[in-house]
């Protein structure tokens, strides 16, 4: 009679990594979409309160104005990015509202129409940046409002 082989162990469904499934994309979006409306939003009083008082204090204007706004505005890029990759599948690129994604798109050339026009508001970066951030935090509540009807 031969010995048993050791069996090599066993791996249950729950210990195996799971692959990002299409619905972990979407509860993702979901939530970074509140993320980037607040990111947005606080970036752009950051910015908007550093240029008004910056006529009595100068110290107000440096780097750390501009950390809040690229966080926030790469936050926005990043929910467009998880739109796309949404549109893209056949499960919810067919009932997404076509508004939703005109919103999407308005952010996406928002931010690249900002960094392109930031050299010719010299002396008015921080009025500049707060205006977006803040015009980008309103599109963002549109687009999460077309999709909550």
């Amino acid at each position: 009679m031969r010995a048993a082989s050791p069996r090599p162990p066993t791996t249950r469904c729950s210990d195996r990594p799971r692959e990002p499934t299409i619905e972990t994309v979407l509860d993702i979006h979901r939530t970074w979409g509140y993320v980037a409306i607040v990111l947005n939003g606080l970036a752009g009083a950051i910015a908007l309160v550093a240029w008004r008082k910056a006529r009595w204090r100068r110290k107000l204007r440096g780097r750390w104005v501009w950390w809040p706004t690229i966080v926030a505005e790469a936050a926005m890029l990043l929910q467009v990015v998880l739109g796309v990759v949404l549109v893209t599948d056949d499960t919810y690129g067919q009932v997404v509202p076509r508004f939703h994604m005109f919103y999407g798109f308005v952010a996406f050339v928002t931010v690249g129409l900002a960094y392109q026009y930031r050299d010719s508001m010299k002396g008015r970066h921080e009025m500049f940046y707060g205006f977006v951030g803040l015009f980008l935090m309103g599109v963002g509540i549109r687009a999460v409002l077309q999709v909550a009807q």
